[in-house]
């Protein structure tokens, strides 16, 4: 049986595919028992709908490897991490509990719940790619934040989105790189909603986004380009499918954006060629440091744009 929001229906589970599962329901005088709910198996992270039971509480060890986001819809929870944090969540609050922190929970005889399982490296990594630094350290988000702010609405929204296309037949869940996307997106409304010592460094990549939507991903390509970048690595920057990125291109710069990239390598070998020594210095070194990694490519790209092939810049430099 997989079911979600009282709707149910019979179907096979298959492995690593996503799913809805019931879980087990006692009643007890009349009422499921608190924490029964419906849990949805996104492919990335999961997805539950915790329902009323009477009053409950419970301590959790580290997870280690996982954030809890729980959204209050209903009622109220009460909840205290090992840092001292403490809140009491009412509908249309939200709380989060870190990876490395013992939590304690209580909730309210009709308290609901959406609750979303992050891993924490998908999470620690789309952040990174976000702010165009790796995050190696668990993000200490404030335990509390709003629900009823624009951005809160936002997340709550695009939380009750994903829980609904992974039930609906033929919906997002039968379409990977769709349902990657919008796991993606929730998990941006997150970082973006719950209060973290990330939150300025967002809000003015957001800011600088909306006069320029490629800003972000110009600044990114500045600062990687030694390494092996995908359009897939570049549209995830841009918070945007790849087609968008493609198109944002266009319509900003004239090019692609894969084109661009290769400008940017090349302008930067030229200009270390012109001030370089032939008699120490490797071209492919070069090259490959800024991430021109295929030599006879190389070259005729560098004479396509510079009028002249690397050695013959390199050579004027000692004549």
């Amino acid at each position: 049986m997989v079911a979600i929001n009282g709707h149910s229906r019979t179907g096979a589970l298959r492995p690593g595919a996503s799913s809805i599962r019931q879980l087990q329901r006692q009643p007890a005088a009349g009422r499921p028992r608190a924490g029964t709910g419906n849990q949805v198996a996104a492919r990335r992270h999961t997805l539950a709908l915790l329902v009323h039971g009477p009053p409950k509480s419970f301590r959790t060890p580290p997870t280690e490897t996982c954030y809890h986001v729980n959204l209050t819809t209903k009622d109220r929870t009460f909840a205290e991490r090992a840092d001292g944090s403490t809140t009491t969540t009412d509908r249309a609050s939200g709380l989060v509990l870190l990876p490395e922190q013992a939590s304690f929970v209580h909730w309210t005889p009709d308290a609901e719940q959406l609750v979303l399982k992050i891993p924490r490296s998908r999470l620690e990594n789309h952040l990174g790619e976000l702010i165009g630094q790796p995050v190696v350290d668990v993000v200490p988000f404030d335990l509390a934040f709003d629900l009823r702010t624009p951005r809160g609405r936002s997340l709550l929204a695009a939380v009750k989105f994903l829980a609904g296309e992974l039930e609906r037949p033929g919906g997002l869940r039968d379409v990977p790189l769709a349902r990657e996307q919008l796991e993606t997106f929730v998990i941006t409304q997150v970082l973006l909603a719950a209060r973290s010592p990330y939150s300025n460094v967002l809000t003015d990549s957001a800011q600088r986004s909306t006069g320029n939507p490629i800003a972000d991903v110009l600044d990114y390509m500045e600062r990687n380009l030694d390494k092996r970048l995908t359009p897939h690595d570049l549209a995830r920057v841009g918070c945007m499918s790849v087609r968008g990125l493609y198109a944002a291109f266009q319509r900003e710069l004239g090019v692609s954006p894969m084109a661009h990239l290769r400008k940017l390598r090349l302008d930067h070998v030229h200009a270390e060629l012109l001030h370089g020594s032939a008699r120490t210095m490797q071209i492919s070194d070069v090259a490959m440091r800024w991430g021109l990694f295929h030599p006879s490519r190389f070259a005729r790209q560098y004479q396509d744009r510079f009028g002249e092939l690397p050695s013959e810049t390199l050579g004027r430099r000692a004549n």
